[in-house]
């Protein structure tokens, strides 16, 4: 098997296109690993949750890592981990623009709203069900690619 750096472009490539990646962070020294759908655009990647465990961590420490895995063939794949910065796009004045350049990004794709609003458990009150539309600011990027 041979393993190999991605360059920036063909980083670009696989975070443009795919749309499910595993989100990292972490509180109080603590790891926390969930799946994520996202939109790749302006350097950044766009996401979509409700109120949780996720948020709060991400709240806490904007510091994040995303991994996008792209399987190939058996022994096969891509990977590009993404290092950036949380940003929430709250529903405020001054914010409206963003919050619909995410909605409009995600919306092109079916369930772009799984997993972030679905929760094994009995849903929020319903004044804590907002919406929450975040993004992640591409701080580093790399990737590699394994090979037969």
């Amino acid at each position: 098997m041979l393993i190999r750096t991605l360059g920036m472009n063909e980083c670009t490539k696989v975070l443009a296109g795919h749309h499910l990646a595993r989100l990292a962070c972490a509180k109080d020294g603590r790891p926390y690993l969930v799946p994520i759908y996202y939109a790749y655009a302006d350097e950044a990647l766009y996401a979509f949750s409700i109120p949780g465990k996720k948020i709060d961590w991400m709240r806490a420490n904007p510091q994040v890592s995303v991994l996008v895995e792209s399987p190939l063939q058996r022994r096969q794949w891509k990977s590009v981990i993404v290092d950036g910065r949380y940003e929430e796009l709250p529903e405020r004045i001054g914010h409206k623009r963003q919050r619909d350049h995410a909605w409009s990004l995600l919306s092109t794709h079916t369930d772009w709203w799984e997993p972030g609003a679905l929760k094994p458990v009995t849903p929020p009150l319903a004044d804590d069900a907002r919406h929450i539309f975040f993004r992640i600011v591409i701080e580093e990027v790399s990737g590699r690619e394994a090979k037969e």
